[in-house]
């Protein structure tokens, strides 16, 4: 049976941070269900209430595109190591671009990573804790630097062009917001 808090504390904070991998799940009102993998050390615990990663340029933007219509955002994350657990945070999400107000205070809490395209930011509203027994054991063997790689190849012109071809709707047809507000 899970356990639900109002908000992380230090343990499950510390839970977080050693985790290599978390999940992101987001929805529009009507249309496809996006649950995404993240790595690359990009999230940050900011506070109790609050956490942050850096979204990277990508072939979809689906998350931007359900935050800007409805704002429901889940993350989880989850131990592939001895000690079982699952992690989910609830609340409200935002995609902060670099034009936005928040960023140079939110991008100085956030490792410097080429090919940032926004970043995302949870207000969460509660959080979950859960067994994980039936979560295989896995070790961990390094970050993939494809992406990484992809994006100082492109350089920040070619991924502003990229963004702009390709992150302006979700799948659904819904704006992402990518270029204005």
């Amino acid at each position: 049976m899970g356990k639900f808090y109002e908000q992380l504390n230090e343990t499950l904070s510390e839970f977080i941070a050693e985790q290599k991998l978390f999940f992101v799940a987001s929805t529009p009102t009507d249309g496809r269900v996006n649950l995404s993998p993240k790595g690359i050390n990009t999230l940050r615990v900011l506070n109790q209430r609050q956490v942050a990663y850096l979204d990277l340029t990508g072939s979809g933007n689906e998350t931007a595109a359900h935050l800007y219509q409805n704002g429901r955002l889940t993350m989880m994350f989850c131990s592939f190591g001895r000690k079982p657990v699952i992690l989910r945070l609830y609340g409200q999400g935002r995609a902060i671009q670099p034009r936005h107000q928040e960023w140079a205070g939110l991008a100085m809490q956030l490792p410097s990573v080429p090919g940032v395209r926004q970043i995302m930011l949870l207000n969460i509203e509660s959080v979950q804790t859960s067994c994980g027994f039936g979560v295989p054991l896995f070790e961990y063997q390094g970050e993939r630097e494809t992406l990484v790689k992809w994006a100082e190849h492109e350089g920040e012109e070619e991924l502003a062009a990229y963004r702009e071809t390709k992150n302006q709707c979700s799948i659904d047809g819904l704006p992402t917001h990518i270029l204005i507000d």
